[in-house]
C-alpha cells in the first residue's frame, strides 16, 4: 500500500478524552473514531489489525476441532426467560421492542441462543462431543464506558460453546479450550496468564480468566512470578487426547495466579516472598464450565446410551477480539507510539523515501516494494512529499516492526537503512539484503493478504 493512496488520519495532538495509552494511540494513529459513548468506527488501519486477530482466533479454534458458525446480534427475550436470566442480567442488557411489540435484546452473550439451536437439531449422545463458536459483535450497556476499546459498549467477541454427555467430557473441552487459548495469545505476541476467577452472570463452578499484565489493567492480580517463565511454544498437542490437554492445564495453573475476586491471602503467603507479585491485569478471555445450568431449564437433552434423556453438560469460552487490540498496545508501546508484534502488525514494514521525486530514490523504493510483495509481505510505502521528520514520526506512531529508509546519500554507497521499531537499532545494508532480513524475520509467521 502507498501511503499517498491510503486513509490514515493521524492526529498530532492527544485527544482530551483519552486516559490510557491504547486509547490515546489508537486515536492518534487513525485506527478508530468514536461514534458515541463506548462505540467506535474502525478505520482502515485498526480494521486491518482487528481482522488479523480474528483470523488467528479462527485458525486456532479450527485447529482445536471447533466448528465456526454465525448467530444474530438481536435475540428474542423469550429464550432468556426460559433460562431465567432475562430479569437477572441487569441494566447492561439493551432491551428493545420490535414493531410487533415483541421483547428483543441486543445480545451480550449467546448461551440461550446456542442452546436453542442445539436442542432443535441434536438428539443423540452419538452426536457428541460438539463445540460450536462464532465471532460476533456484542453490546453491553456499560454505566461508564471508558478507556476506548478496552471498556466499550459494543465489542467484537469470539464465543464458543461445548456440549458433552458427561462432566468428564465437558472438563476435557474446558482443558482443550485453555490449551487453544494459550497458543492463540502467544501467536499475537502476548503472554496471557490463566487465573482462577469468578463466574459472574454466566454461572458455573469452574472458570479461568486470561489476563495480560499492564499498569492500566482494571483488575488487581496476585501471582507467583514463576508463571511468567512459562511458554507454550511450538509444542505439538493432540487436542483429542484428554491426558495431554490436562497436563498443559496443570502446568499453567498449578502456580498461584488469581484475580482480586478469588484471591486467597493465606495461600498466597505460602509462596516464597521473592516470587510474590501484585500487579494490574487486562482480561482478554475467559472459559467456563457450568454443567447443566442452561440445558436443564431449556430442555437441551440427548438420548443416552440407555435410551433415556440426559441433559448435556455445557461450557462457554470467550475471547475479546476487539479488546485484544487495546491490550496488545498497552503491553507494547513507548513514548513515540505503538510497537506491533510481527504476528499482528497491520503492515509488515514501512518504506520511507527521504527524497520523493529523486529518480534513484524512487526507483529503489519501487524495487524494494515489489520484492517485499513478491515474498507475500505487505509493505506501507510512504511516498508522500513530506519532510523526513514527519515521515519518521508517522512510522513510529503506527508502530510497524521494521522500517526501510531510502535516500540519495545511502544509495550512493549502495545501502539503505533497516530499523527495528522494538529495539531502535539500525543497520545499513544493500537493498537486497534488507529484503532478505525481513524475509527471515517473518519466516515463522503465517502470511496472508489482509484488508
Amino acid at each position: 500500500m502507498r501511503l499517498s493512496r491510503y486513509f490514515l488520519p493521524v492526529l498530532k495532538e492527544t485527544p482530551a478524552e483519552a486516559q490510557i495509552a491504547s486509547h490515546r494511540l489508537m486515536l492518534r494513529a487513525g485506527m478508530i473514531k468514536q461514534a458515541s459513548a463506548g462505540i467506535y468506527s474502525w478505520l482502515p488501519l485498526g480494521f486491518k489489525v482487528l481482522r488479523k486477530l480474528e483470523n488467528i482466533v479462527h485458525e486456532e479454534q479450527v485447529r482445536a476441532g471447533h466448528i465456526p458458525m454465525l448467530m444474530p446480534t438481536l435475540q428474542s427475550a423469550d429464550l432468556w426467560r426460559e433460562s431465567g436470566r432475562y430479569d437477572d442480567y441487569g441494566a447492561e442488557m439493551l432491551r428493545i421492542k420490535d414493531r410487533q411489540d415483541r421483547d428483543m435484546l441486543y445480545g451480550p452473550t449467546n448461551e440461550e441462543l446456542i442452546t436453542d439451536i442445539f436442542r432443535a437439531h441434536v438428539g443423540s449422545y452419538k452426536d457428541l462431543p460438539l463445540t460450536l463458536y462464532h465471532i460476533q459483535w456484542k453490546f453491553r450497556d456499560e454505566m461508564r464506558p471508558r478507556f476506548g476499546v478496552m471498556r466499550g459498549r459494543e465489542f467484537l467477541m469470539k464465543d464458543g460453546y461445548n456440549f458433552d454427555l458427561t462432566k468428564e467430557d465437558a472438563l476435557h473441552s474446558y482443558n482443550r479450550h485453555l490449551v487453544s487459548y494459550l497458543r492463540t495469545y502467544e501467536r499475537m505476541g502476548l503472554q496471557a496468564i490463566p487465573m482462577r476467577a469468578d463466574s459472574g452472570p454466566i454461572g458455573g463452578d469452574d472458570t479461568h480468566e486470561f489476563l495480560v499484565l499492564a499498569d492500566t489493567g482494571e483488575s488487581e492480580v496476585f501471582y507467583d512470578s514463576a508463571i511468567t517463565d512459562l511458554r507454550f511454544g511450538d509444542r505439538a498437542i493432540d487436542y483429542d487426547d484428554p491426558a495431554q490437554c490436562r497436563a498443559v492445564l496443570e502446568e499453567f495453573t498449578s502456580r498461584y495466579a488469581r484475580t482480586d475476586e478469588t484471591h486467597d491471602a493465606a495461600f498466597f503467603a505460602q509462596i516464597p516472598e521473592d516470587r510474590r507479585r501484585v500487579a494490574r491485569g487486562i482480561e482478554v478471555g475467559q472459559i467456563f464450565y457450568f454443567g447443566t445450568k442452561y440445558s436443564e431449564p431449556m430442555g437441551a437433552t440427548v438420548q443416552g446410551p440407555d435410551g433415556k434423556p440426559v441433559p448435556v453438560h455445557m461450557g462457554s469460552h470467550g475471547i475479546g477480539v476487539s479488546r485484544l487490540v487495546g491490550a496488545i498496545i498497552e503491553a507494547s508501546h513507548d513514548d513515540k507510539g505503538i510497537i506491533w508484534p510481527e504476528g499482528v502488525t497491520p503492515f509488515h514494514a514501512g518504506i520511507v523515501n527521504l527524497k520523493q521525486g529523486d529518480p534513484q530514490a524512487d526507483a529503489a523504493c519501487e524495487a524494494i516494494y515489489a520484492a517485499l510483495v513478491a515474498l507475500g509481505l505487505e509493505p506501507l510505502y510512504d511516498d508522500r512529499d513530506e519532510r523526513a521528520g514527519g515521515k519518521f514520526a508517522t512510522m513510529d506512531l503506527i508502530g510497524l516492526p521494521w522500517r526501510i529508509t531510502v535516500g540519495p546519500r545511502g544509495l550512493k554507497n549502495g545501502v539503505v537503512e533497516l530499523t527495528s521499531r522494538r529495539s531502535g537499532e539500525s543497520e545499513e545494508l544493500p537493498p537486497e539484503q534488507a529484503v532478505e532480513r525481513l524475509a527471515r524475520a517473518y519466516a515463522g509467521h503465517v502470511l496472508r493478504p489482509s484488508l
